[in-house]
Parts: structure tokens; sequence; C-alpha cells
């Protein structure tokens, strides 16, 4: 599948992604892709974060591929589960541990647990070895769980502007070999 074929939904998390972020860069280069909005950026609620992805997903005219970044993964996972469109592939970077009592805002742990049934597409999980929302170990049993690749990006933190990936220009190669072999 070529990125013109898709209907690529970026899902931020916490926050939305800043103008640096890899997310934003991506949105702006790829002329079918655009973000999941939420209202309220800053006190994310999982009912009202799934609710909305569902309804752009559902809007899609093509083959919906997600691109998500930390608690969007999480929104989007439960998304996925409600959604009447086929989605045709999922690239997840670095899954919060949204069950774990650790994580801060304490508010994330609403979005937990995971479901951990099986993706019914194709999915990759990027994670780092030194992300402070989610270990490694975390996202390879998510990966096992839902039949996802595994990348394993180092110790790259949280995989976002704030530990230098505003370009991510690695992300981009990984992203374009992933979507390369999707249906549409």
């Amino acid at each position: 599948m070529k990125a013109s074929e898709a209907d690529i939904l970026i899902v931020p998390g916490y926050a939305n992604s800043g103008p640096d972020h890899w997310q934003s860069r991506w949105q702006s280069k790829l002329a079918s892709a655009r973000r999941v909005e939420q209202a309220e950026w800053a006190k994310p609620v999982r009912e009202d974060w799934v609710k909305r992805m569902i309804e752009d997903i559902d809007a899609a005219t093509k083959p919906v591929v997600l691109v998500a970044h930390s608690l969007g993964v999480a929104t989007a996972v439960h998304a996925v589960q409600h959604a009447k469109k086929k989605i045709a592939g999922a690239f997840f970077v670095a899954p919060p541990e949204v069950s774990s009592p650790q994580i801060r805002p304490k508010h994330f742990m609403t979005f937990g647990p995971y479901p951990r049934d099986p993706l019914p597409f194709p999915s990759m999980i990027v994670a780092s070895r030194n992300d402070p929302f989610g270990s490694y170990d975390h996202a390879g049993d998510i990966a096992n769980a839902w039949g996802s690749i595994l990348v394993d990006a180092g110790e790259s933190g949280h995989i976002n502007a704030d530990s230098g990936h505003g370009p991510w220009p690695e992300g981009t190669m990984v992203f374009a070999q992933f979507i390369s072999r999707l249906k549409p």
C-alpha cells in the first residue's frame, strides 16, 4: 500500500503533539494524514477520546492506517474494537503502561488495562528501552498479545520531541517499510 491509498490517522497522546513532534511533521508531509483532534488534551477522558477516534475512523473513505503515540496507543486499541470501518494497519509508538500505579499523571490509569486479544490487522510497536512511561518488557508483552511486530528503538526515551525525536528519520523509514507491506 502507498500512503496516498490510505486515510492515515495521527493519534497523539497526552497534551497533543507539538509542532516539533515527529507526528506533526509526518502529518504535514503526508497528504492523506489527518489528526484525531480531542476536545480536552490536558485532561484526557477515555470515553471521550475513544468516541472521538471512532468517529474519525468511521468517517474515513479509504483504508485506515493508525499512527499512534503514547496515550494515543491506548485510545486506538480501545477504539478499534468499536469502529465500523476496517483498519488496514497500526503503527504504535511508545505505549505507556496505563495499568501501572506508578504512571503519572495518575488518571492515565483510566485508559487501562489494554485489551489482550490479537488485533485483526497488521501492527507494529516501536518501543524504547528507557521510556519513563512504559518499559520495553511491557511493550514486548502487549506486542506478543496483539500479534504485533516489536521494534527496539534502543535508549530513545519517550520517542518525542523532548527526547530529540522531532524529525525522527529512522521512524520514517520503519513506517515506510510497514505501510508498503499493507494490503489496500
